[in-house]
């Protein structure tokens, strides 16, 4: 069975993957999401879920914030490691959502503003701090003040996911993040 399996910090990363995948996937690849219970739950049961997964066609995607670590290619760096430690490496990639996944959102605050019912946002993108919401310090903290405390993680994330620009270029890691999931449709469709 040709299969992506996201294996994720939070609960509101599967909620945006499980609005934005369908949009994403060819007919025949499924995908599963393994939320784990916070950064450390993830670093620490990985390369053991990854190994122990029974589907040899399966392809993984690792999504972890950078929160407030200094440098998100240590953190990448760490991740791929514990994944070579599951013996599957040529079957998964890691990406890092800078800072935190919120910043995915606030790349794109016409899909925000849609989806909450603000439709001012959509002007807000050419403000110099989100044209590179990678940079932001806090892009959750921002994103609550900037939709006036509507934005919730969960169920907000579903609804943003229905509405986000897959093209969209303004955060980095959020452009990394759809090319390795288009990446993998392509390697399970040959």
């Amino acid at each position: 069975m040709k299969e992506i399996v996201f294996l994720l910090e939070e609960a509101s990363a599967r909620a945006m993957l499980e609005t934005l995948l369908p949009r994403m996937l060819a007919d025949g690849i499924r995908f599963r999401c393994i939320v784990f219970e916070g950064k450390q739950d993830l670093m620490n049961q990985m390369a053991r879920r990854i190994r122990g997964y029974l589907n040899p066609e399966a392809r993984f995607i690792v999504l972890r914030d950078q929160d407030s670590a200094p440098d998100c290619r240590v953190v990448k760096e760490e991740l791929v490691r514990r994944v070579r430690e599951s013996g599957r490496a040529e079957h998964a990639a890691v990406r890092i959502a800078c800072r935190e996944l919120e910043a995915f959102y606030l790349a794109d605050l016409a899909a925000v503003g849609q989806a909450l019912g603000l439709p001012g946002l959509a002007g807000k993108q050419n403000k110099q701090k989100f044209r590179a919401p990678d940079y932001l310090g806090s892009p959750g903290r921002e994103l609550h003040l900037l939709t006036k405390g509507r934005y919730q993680k969960v169920g907000s994330s579903r609804q943003i996911a229905r509405h986000l620009d897959l093209d969209n270029e303004r955060s980095a890691s959020f452009r990394n993040f759809i090319r390795a999931i288009r990446r993998m449709v392509s390697i399970l469709l040959a």
